[in-house]
């Protein structure tokens, strides 16, 4: 790898256990140009101070980063895992592999945004650094790390598209999975949206969409000047109550203080769809999500008494209402739900990056990863050749 004598001069890499140690202004410089809101500054701070991401937790913060001389000019947040919850790509399969050869799985070197499975992970990397020698530079010092260290493997989940094709030339191996992500296709408003369902799923949305007002009940929507600390203290009790319901799949990995530093630290980031009784001014339900640009992620929801159809209100109608009326052109409503293909939202394909430090596992990835995604590219064809949406009319190109 070629590494120019004026980087050895002026650089320098440093591993980092504490987001509080690193500027926030040179770390924004570099997270906020980025589609997702999920690598800012603030909101993986507030992972750690709120207790949601430590040692304990098994997300032992451990980011990479590259200064030269006194700026911070490259990062990669990055966390020592002991186990594989939180993460949504279930590698559960290597981990028993492993056992059975009788190799140490945990802990393995991880990559993403705690808790998210939203696409977008990547280096973040300062305008005007030569980005990819950077990148092979932290590649370098990660391999080294892993090997000293007896990590299994390194893992980037929900990989920047990209980003991916970098990394893949530096030695990882591409994992296939998917997601159901909602497409603004040109919709002016929310019955342009529905023309796009057959008569048959159209009539069911409009009848889950009614249900919830016979209930007597109604949205609002809460965003920026709109929340408060008591709204985001009771998105934490919603969050808190789906978990419990839900058991071990329900696991609570974040904290209480968690949502309360949302307030005001992320209110222009943070928007709530929240499901009032018509007679309270106390929810009743409601939807958690994040908004960046022109793009929305759906992120939990909770209801402390059972409505029919609540939950599509809260999580994929009332946002996607919201999102044609804002502008959004994509929508991510969170893992999970074979049931979101009939709302329209397709299934779309993203990537895992992976890395095994040793050999035995690494001879498996490379011999079978090819197999693996190739039954996942027949699922992802499956699903989508099923969806209930007539198919788009290419316009003329004469008119």
């Amino acid at each position: 790898m070629g590494i120019t004598a004026e980087l050895l001069t002026d650089y320098s890499l440093r591993w980092v256990n504490h987001m509080a140690d690193l500027p926030i202004a040179d770390w924004d410089a570099m997270a906020k140009p980025l589609k997702t809101p999920f690598f800012e500054w603030f909101w993986l701070n507030s992972m750690e101070t709120s207790g949601s991401t430590r040692a304990q937790t098994g997300w032992l913060p451990n980011h990479l980063t590259v200064w030269c001389k006194d700026r911070l000019v490259a990062a990669a947040p990055l966390y020592l895992k002991g186990h594989s919850r939180g993460e949504f790509v279930f590698d559960h399969q290597w981990a028993d592999l492993a056992e059975q050869l009788g190799i140490e799985y945990y802990p393995k070197l991880l990559g993403m945004s705690p808790f998210t499975p939203a696409e977008g992970y990547r280096f973040l990397i300062a305008d005007g650094e030569d980005e990819a020698t950077l990148t092979q530079v932290m590649v370098s010092a990660i391999d080294q790390f892993c090997l000293q260290n007896q990590i299994s493997g390194c893992h980037f989940l929900y990989a920047d598209p990209d980003w991916r094709r970098l990394l893949e030339s530096l030695g990882f191996h591409k994992w296939l999975h998917h997601s159901y992500i909602w497409k603004n296709e040109g919709y002016a408003t929310f019955d342009d949206y529905l023309a796009r369902f057959n008569a048959n799923q159209r009539r069911n949305i409009k009848r889950e969409r009614k249900s919830v007002t016979k209930a007597g009940l109604h949205f609002e929507v809460h965003t920026g000047a709109g929340l408060s600390d008591q709204l985001c203290n009771l998105v934490y009790d919603f969050y808190s109550d789906t978990c419990d319901k839900f058991g071990w799949w329900g696991s609570k990995y974040l904290t209480r203080q968690f949502f309360q530093q949302l307030h005001p630290g992320y209110c222009d980031r943070t928007v709530v769809f929240a499901a009032y009784v018509d007679d309270s001014n106390d929810p009743v339900g409601m939807s958690f999500c994040l908004t960046k640009g022109d793009r929305l992620y759906g992120r939990y929801w909770g209801a402390f008494e059972d409505y029919n159809h609540l939950h599509f209100n809260a999580c994929y109608y009332e946002p996607i209402d919201w999102a044609i009326a804002n502008g959004i052109q994509l929508f991510d409503p969170g893992a999970g739900g074979r049931h979101k293909k009939r709302r329209g939202f397709p299934a779309a394909p993203n990537h895992s990056l992976h890395k095994f430090y040793h050999p035995a596992l690494a001879q498996v990835l490379d011999n079978y990863i090819d197999r693996i995604n190739t039954v996942e590219n027949q699922e992802i064809n499956a699903i989508n050749a099923d969806l209930p949406l007539k198919p788009l009319v290419a316009e003329d190109p004469g008119k």
